[in-house]
């Protein structure tokens, strides 16, 4: 990328013209304005704000679904204000049904987002509730439906995202199948390990794809070649830099003797944030 700042506009041209090319690029992990500021000089062409990662920013607490639309709007709206790349950002189920999720895109799109994710996970996950689920595919398609015609700016990216993990086959090919009748702008898969999940989703749904790190099969396939064209990376930027600070601070006069956690790094990017390490960690 330039040193030039980006408008809102430009970085909405960026991220479609990603999602329309042919190859699948890795967007970085950021959680403020220097850390996308970085990832422009370090020559990312896309930077991605995680929910998991917002929580830790803005809460200090792991992703409980206790965040507000105001508190990721104001945090979108400092890492956009650098104007260094684009930012998709994973705005969960748009924090409520589909009205919310109207209120989600006027909020986002106005604070310079490039796009945003939007899932059909039922949050905040239900009382007494083992394991997460989804809202039913008439309730998705609505929410989609809302966030689709709040756009003032039709540029502004929409991407429907649902867990293959949690769907038999053919609900899965349903749902992909209707969110790309419904006008998404792309179609995240997360929790698919098989190279040929990913393949059907991306022609039933005639959608580009996004996906998470990959794992299983999928690990050492050619994703551009199955339609995906944003791969995440992990959450692991904010993690470092907690690190860094840590050395930092136990370096400085007055800091007491506290033994660093050794896995401090690892347990704060990867999956774990559910971990209750993290709220022991975490709490003072």
């Amino acid at each position: 990328m330039s040193s030039e700042r980006l408008t809102p506009a430009d970085s909405r041209r960026v991220l479609r013209a990603i999602l329309e090319g042919d190859s699948c690029v890795r967007p970085a992990s950021v959680y403020d304005a220097l850390s996308v500021r970085a990832a422009a000089r370090l020559g990312f062409p896309l930077a991605m704000l995680g929910g998991s990662v917002a929580a830790l920013a803005v809460l200090g607490a792991p992703d409980h679904q206790m965040l507000t639309l105001d508190e990721v709007a104001g945090l979108c709206r400092r890492i956009c204000r650098a104007g260094a790349l684009p930012l998709l950002v994973d705005a969960d189920h748009g924090f409520g049904n589909a009205l919310h999720a109207t209120r989600t895109v006027e909020e986002l799109e106005a604070v310079g987002v490039a796009g945003m994710t939007l899932e059909d996970t039922a949050l905040p996950i239900g009382f007494g509730a083992t394991a997460p689920a989804l809202v039913s595919l008439e309730e998705a398609r609505a929410r989609l439906v809302s966030a689709l015609e709040a756009r003032g700016d039709p540029s502004f990216v929409i991407v429907a995202r649902t867990d293959a993990r949690l769907l038999a086959a053919q609900d899965l090919i349903d749902r992909v199948r209707a969110y790309g009748a419904e006008g998404a702008d792309a179609l995240f898969v997360t929790g698919a390990r098989a190279p040929e999940v990913l393949a059907e989703a991306a022609q039933v749904s005639r959608l580009p794809l996004i996906v998470p790190e990959p794992k299983g099969a999928l690990a050492g396939a050619d994703l551009a070649a199955l339609g995906v064209r944003i791969c995440l990376t992990p959450h692991r930027t904010l993690p470092a830099a907690l690190s860094a600070a840590w050395d930092s601070l136990a370096a400085a006069p007055g800091a007491r003797e506290v033994e660093k956690p050794a896995d401090l790094v690892e347990t704060l990017s990867e999956a774990q944030l559910w971990d209750d390490r993290i709220s022991r960690f975490l709490t003072p």
